[in-house]
């Protein structure tokens, strides 16, 4: 398990506290040079209650906590941005007298204040900082932390393996969609084997389809990648038998499309490719040639 975690929570909170007043970073933390981030690793103790009698400690789970001085330096700033709003929101609304929101968006609103109001009326009295929010906020900026669990990793390893989080959910975008495959019906473990190699595969060879897309004139001409496939799926290899195989010709898009890609067009199937099917002709007695005498 790879999981982000909210610094407010209490095992988070309790490790800032325990780093005291600093001025630039806490001195505990080590710093990698390539993510300009300080950081630092936690063995957490979580018991596990199997039933009234027996218990199960884990061992696994450790907390990772990185600090971001810029980070910091930018969500310091607006707070104090926030809270000279929220007063002057706050003074108009008791000048005003207006109807105050529900108490959760007033929550949401003004957090950093301790509102007096009639509930009754929903009318402001008064409002005061609430410091210990405050406190809170500027303690925990430019933090921010990243859970793990039976994962023998660094800190700065599982930061690079959480920020595949993106690609990951693109991959399974790509397999609920372009490939059909949001559900997989299988009946036994070898055919659940096979179809996650054909999907693999095909997922390879999707992002190679994306590739050549987006970076080909191709970008230009289509508005997806599945509008490239839509583009070829006209063509068919036709096959009768004792008969050889005919492809039909590649025309118009479909001849950019395989220059892009480094195609060849099959031999036969050029642009200047004239079908030699014969006309049919017409049921009926002919037509008579117009003769001099008839003009």
């Amino acid at each position: 398990m790879v999981m982000c975690t909210k610094v407010q929570q209490r095992q988070v909170i309790e490790k800032i506290l325990s780093y005291g007043q600093f001025i630039s970073r806490p001195e505990e933390m080590e710093v990698d040079k390539d993510r300009r981030l300080y950081y630092q690793q936690f063995d957490l103790d979580y018991v596990v209650e199997r039933n009234a009698k027996s218990s199960k400690a884990s061992d696994t789970l450790k907390l990772n906590l990185y600090f971001d001085s810029l980070r910091r330096s930018e969500e310091l700033m607006q707070l104090d941005i926030d809270i000279i709003e929220q007063q002057q929101e706050l003074e108009l609304l008791k000048q005003s007298k207006y109807l105050l929101d529900d108490d959760k968006s007033l929550r949401r609103h003004y957090r950093y204040f301790k509102l007096h109001y009639n509930k009754e009326e929903r009318i402001l009295l008064s409002f005061s900082l609430d410091s210990d929010k405050v406190e809170k906020a500027r303690r925990t900026s430019g933090f921010f932390a990243i859970m793990t669990h039976k994962l023998n990793m660094s800190a700065m390893e599982v930061l690079r393996t959480y920020k595949l989080r993106d690609e990951q959910e693109k991959a399974f975008s790509q397999m609920k969609s372009q490939l059909a495959s949001d559900r997989q019906r299988n009946w036994s473990e070898e055919g659940k084997t096979g179809r996650l190699f054909i999907l693999f595969v095909s997922m390879i060879l999707s992002s190679q389809v994306r590739h050549i897309w987006k970076s080909t004139p191709l970008y230009d001409f289509f508005s997806s990648s599945l509008e490239v496939l839509d583009e070829m799926r006209s063509i068919r290899c036709i096959e009768h038998t004792n008969k050889a195989k005919f492809i039909t010709p590649f025309v118009g898009s479909q001849l950019d499309i395989c220059e892009a890609f480094g195609f060849e067009v099959p031999k036969g199937c050029e642009s200047d490719y004239v079908s030699k099917r014969k006309p049919l002709k017409k049921r009926g007695r002919p037509r008579k040639r117009e003769t001099e005498r008839d003009l």
